[in-house]
């Protein structure tokens, strides 16, 4: 592991060789675990990451930048969030066309309205607080992975890529499939927390959504009782990721990005991005 730190001079910074070492201690006793981190701490001045430019299998942390992208065109007129969307599971292959349909997906009850309209806004929900799949994939029909991936670099994301839905198996065995960092990630959620993502008015109903999230075993359950976080995790075979806004009890809130690649018990890596997350928050939010 590397350590790339863009600068520190807030009053409460941490030593950050410190700091490393520790992380990486935590990491090293967890076999196969890779592991990326970054840390944004405006509060402190502080912009932290180790190894926040390896890419990984974005899983459902790519549901981030779709957010943003639905948001922002629905913000230009192109349509109203309170439009609806007629439900259904079939989709087309990045590769030759051909058609698929979602197989796995946190979202078991929207399959029961299959058929019926849904508004956009509901569908955005879905996919961000139980990481519907499906709602993914209509958003991706709607807006084009090429718009997303348009905004992301507009947002000032270096590495990324966005370029197609979810459980398309065709691609992913061409090795096709949707890559992010620690770093980008939380170059967006930091656009979020600071109202420049889309608007302030849009990014706040984002937030909510995010502040809402259903799936809190990693970075959450690692801080103090009462540290409020708006967040979206991703996790599939070996992948586990968890992109957050932490918001102290008394404190100033912090951006905080933990990617894990190489285990394959989630609860495992659950509890490493846990106690990553309870070690940076002790060092930077002693106080709370």
């Amino acid at each position: 592991m590397g350590v790339f730190v863009i600068s520190g001079c807030g009053k409460s910074v941490p030593n950050m060789l410190t700091l490393t070492h520790d992380i990486e201690s935590i990491v090293a006793q967890v076999d196969s675990a890779m592991v990326s981190v970054t840390l944004i701490d405006t509060a402190n001045d502080l912009r932290f990451n180790i190894e926040g430019d390896r890419l990984y299998h974005a899983a459902s942390t790519m549901k981030v930048p779709v957010i943003i992208e639905l948001f922002r065109q629905a913000e230009l007129g192109r349509f109203a969030l309170d439009d609806e969307i007629v439900l259904k599971n079939e989709f087309h292959s990045i590769v030759d066309g051909s058609l698929f349909s979602i197989e796995d997906d946190s979202d078991d009850a929207i399959y029961e309205q299959l058929g019926q309209p849904m508004t956009l806004r509901q569908l955005s929900y879905q996919m961000i607080t139980v990481s519907s799949n499906l709602a993914t994939n209509l958003f991706i029909d709607l807006l084009s992975a090429d718009s997303v991936q348009a905004t992301s670099e507009r947002l000032g994301t270096t590495h990324m890529k966005t370029i197609r839905g979810v459980e398309d198996l065709k691609a992913f065995d061409l090795g096709l499939s949707n890559q992010a960092t620690s770093n980008d990630l939380a170059l967006l959620m930091e656009r979020l927390r600071t109202g420049t993502a889309v608007s302030p008015a849009a990014d706040s109903v984002m937030l909510g959504f995010l502040h809402d999230q259903f799936f809190n075993a990693m970075i959450p359950s690692g801080l103090p009782e009462g540290t409020k976080v708006a967040h979206k995790t991703g996790s599939i075979t070996r992948i586990h990721h968890d992109a957050a806004i932490v918001y102290p009890e008394n404190g100033e809130p912090y951006v905080l990005v933990i990617m894990v690649q190489g285990i394959m018990d989630n609860q495992v890596s659950s509890d490493l991005g846990s106690a990553i997350a309870r070690l940076i928050h002790s060092r930077i939010r002693a106080e709370s």
